[in-house]
């Protein structure tokens, strides 16, 4: 028998956002949703176990809302999946505006973080809550150009350790979804000579399949079935780790390693 959950999800207005949407709806759970563009999620208007919250993460003053929303319909949450993302500013960073470079960050990041904090009294009691985060690019090497992105999705990461540290009620992590085909691209084409190598391999994956949303959402299901033993604090990549088909493996490495897929400096020389 599947257990009913109550998702919050930030910013289901974006393409994964209403796609995670769709799966959930279908699986049988209670979905909150954020959004700021309120057509995006016209097909999901009049379906049962749906709520719907106006949300603009540009706007701090906006986030007590998610607190006095919960508060007022009596709502608590089982999962928290924050799919909310920007890539811009794109260019070389000493050309960016330092204003857009913040409010990049506070978007991808700050906000997230903050709309969490927000939410972690209205979790459901008794038990261990999920918090799922997305990675990006450059979280393991330099990503030319998207200096705002590529450190918002490390803040995302480090976050999720010291939550899990912190928080032993809650089962952080951070999915890596790879290329996969949402707007956010978009930034990339408008940014043309400003993206570097970047705007030539975004237009050529584009030609591509990418990574399928019925992955993302089965990746996240196995992390939320691990639970905080397994993928507590880690970055777990949808595209190359070993988590389908049970992902027995897999589990059994990461419970013998704290320190595996985290940020980590390995070995001295």
């Amino acid at each position: 028998m599947v257990k009913e959950r109550t998702i919050f999800l930030l910013s289901a207005s974006a393409d994964i956002g209403q796609a995670l949407m769709e799966r959930y709806l279908t699986r049988g759970d209670t979905v909150i949703a954020t959004y700021r563009n309120p057509d995006s999620l016209d097909a999901f208007r009049g379906r049962p176990n749906v709520h719907f919250l106006p949300l603009d993460l540009s706007d701090e003053a906006q986030i007590p809302s998610v607190a006095d929303y919960m508060k007022q319909h009596s709502l608590t949450w089982d999962v928290f999946v924050a799919c909310n993302g920007t890539m811009e500013p794109i260019g070389n960073f000493f050309d960016l505006d330092m204003s857009e470079w913040s409010r990049s960050i506070g978007v991808n990041a700050l906000r997230p973080a903050h709309v969490l904090q927000m939410l972690y009294p209205f979790r459901r009691a008794g038990g261990v809550s999920h918090v799922a985060f997305f990675a990006g690019g450059g979280t393991n090497n330099p990503f030319r150009n998207y200096s705002a992105y590529c450190l918002s999705k490390i803040l995302l990461i480090k976050l999720c350790e010291l939550l899990d540290d912190e928080a032993p009620d809650l089962n952080a992590f951070i999915v890596g979804p790879g290329y996969v085909r949402t707007k956010i691209h978009d930034e990339t084409l408008r940014s043309k000579s400003a993206a570097g190598a970047n705007y030539k391999k975004t237009l050529d994956f584009l030609e591509a399949a990418g990574s399928s949303m019925d992955d993302i959402f089965e990746c996240i299901e196995w992390c939320i079935q691990q639970g905080r033993p397994v993928v507590g604090g880690r970055n777990i990549s949808a595209v190359h780790d070993l988590w389908r088909n049970g992902g027995e493996q897999l589990a059994e490495y990461l419970r013998n390693d704290g320190n595996r897929y985290k940020l980590r400096r390995q070995g001295n020389a």
